[in-house]
């Protein structure tokens, strides 16, 4: 069957809406019953609007972590040479009793960032003995990622702003060195001290605000604030703020669903629904390749080299975001309609390697939303089986079992069995046999 062919999309291009699943009645025999409460953990991320002087105090703590992380990374590596077995919490008391002789600016922005640099130092290193990661490597300013991490004990979130540690003594510090006089000097702390959040926070129920002497007081029974951190992407700040949360699981009356994985089709459901690739990278590629060209074209260090710079990274960000609520949205339809839902599992490092498909397998983050159909079925108690990545469901008729094997451009697939001869759409076929060995799969671990 030919391929469709795209027109080029304009140069706003919006996400086109998700084909809506039908609807149950709203009787009262569908409403649902809670059968459990489980602890999730979820995060909020929160833009930030601070001003130029909280900017360079939110500069210079991402720029103190990324100096404490490197220095725990080269003690690591030379008292690893030497024969010792370094550890990061050895290191973090090592740095504490140099601090304040070789290292007293640290102490210009909260001690969270300190130990959040060594805490990922040897999340690092338990990743890299693990298999799960490659060695740690040294962080450089404008090529690693600027964040920082605060603790849930050092800083207080109320209706549109947060209070961040240290950041207001910071500022007038500034303001004296530039012989500024300062007058009420607490009230000015907390005032400098708030940086403004573009919305509330979630998973708390309340609208009301919070202060450092009862943080959690106005804070719903069912959830607690974890910690927090601020990033700094494409030239934008923002809050994660991760938030622990009760959950009362609502089982889903409804059938039972199979999910085939693609690049053309984003899924397709043992019912013949489908979801199309809405290929957000794709539609922007030109544009993205335009910008490439133009930092290659700047010259080092200049400024038009970092606003072309800044320009695309925006427009990753403008990808993501595209990608991340078109997951998000599926993911959410599928898990609210159905109770028991099959999935494949993917060789998704094998997709990244071949480089005909490498870019369409980034595209579509087949990974990610099978991870969030997992995810978002715990609020439902819902079973999500996995099936084995060598299981033959493409190649496999779903009515008599018979085996054949089936080109990639081919999008119809015909049973050879004369027997059976059944003829229809190959990611259909798939989800169905999806769905088959689901259930059975799901029977034996009962």
């Amino acid at each position: 069957m030919a391929q469709p062919i795209h027109p080029a999309p304009p140069a706003h291009w919006v996400q086109p809406p998700l084909p809506l699943l039908p609807a149950k009645p709203s009787t009262p025999g569908n409403v649902r019953t809670v059968i459990n409460t489980i602890t999730v953990l979820k995060a909020h991320k929160i833009r930030l609007h601070p001003t130029a002087e909280q900017e360079a105090y939110l500069r210079r703590a991402c720029g103190t972590r990324r100096f404490i992380f490197n220095w725990g990374l080269a003690e690591w590596q030379r008292q690893y040479a030497a024969g010792e077995q370094p550890s990061a919490a050895a290191l973090k008391k090592q740095f504490n009793r140099l601090r304040g002789v070789e290292f007293p600016w640290t102490y210009d922005v909260t001690k969270c960032v300190v130990e959040g640099a060594f805490d990922d130092l040897g999340k690092a290193f338990s990743n890299f003995f693990a298999k799960r990661a490659q060695y740690p490597k040294f962080k450089k300013k404008g090529r690693s990622q600027e964040s920082f991490y605060l603790s849930n004990d050092k800083f207080t979130i109320g209706d549109h702003w947060v209070q961040v540690p240290v950041l207001g003594d910071f500022i007038i510090k500034q303001r004296e060195a530039q012989g500024e006089p300062i007058t009420k000097r607490a009230q000015l702390k907390r005032r400098l001290g708030k940086i403004n959040l573009a919305e509330k926070l979630r998973f708390t129920g309340t609208s009301g605000t919070t202060d450092k002497t009862s943080t959690m007081s106005t804070m719903s029974t069912t959830s607690k604030i974890m910690g927090a951190t601020i990033r700094c992407e494409a030239g934008w700040w923002f809050l994660s703020v991760q938030v622990q949360v009760q959950v009362a699981q609502t089982p889903v009356e409804g059938p039972a669903v199979g999910i085939d994985l693609g690049f053309m089709r984003l899924a397709t459901l043992s019912d013949d629904t489908r979801f199309e690739n809405q290929k957000p990278l794709r539609h922007l590629l030109a544009q993205m390749r335009f910008l490439n060209q133009q930092l290659a074209r700047r010259q080092q260090g200049s400024k038009n080299r970092e606003k072309t710079k800044r320009k695309l990274a925006r427009l990753h960000y403008r990808i993501r975001c595209l990608r991340d609520d078109l997951l998000h949205k599926m993911a959410h339809q599928i898990t609210e309609r159905y109770s028991f839902i099959g999935l494949e599992t993917l060789n998704v490092r094998g997709m990244f390697q071949n480089r005909q498909r490498a870019l369409s397998a980034s595209d579509a983050a087949l990974g990610r939303l099978a991870r969030l159909i997992e995810t978002k079925a715990q609020a439902h108690g819902t079973c999500v089986q996995r099936v084995g990545r060598f299981f033959p469901s493409t190649k496999r008729c779903h009515r008599c079992h018979h085996l054949r094997d089936i080109a990639e451009d081919e999008r119809t697939y015909v049973c050879f069995n004369p027997a059976c001869g059944w003829t229809g759409d190959r990611d259909l076929n798939a989800a169905l046999n999806i769905l088959e060995e689901a259930l059975r799969l799901a029977s034996l671990n009962l």
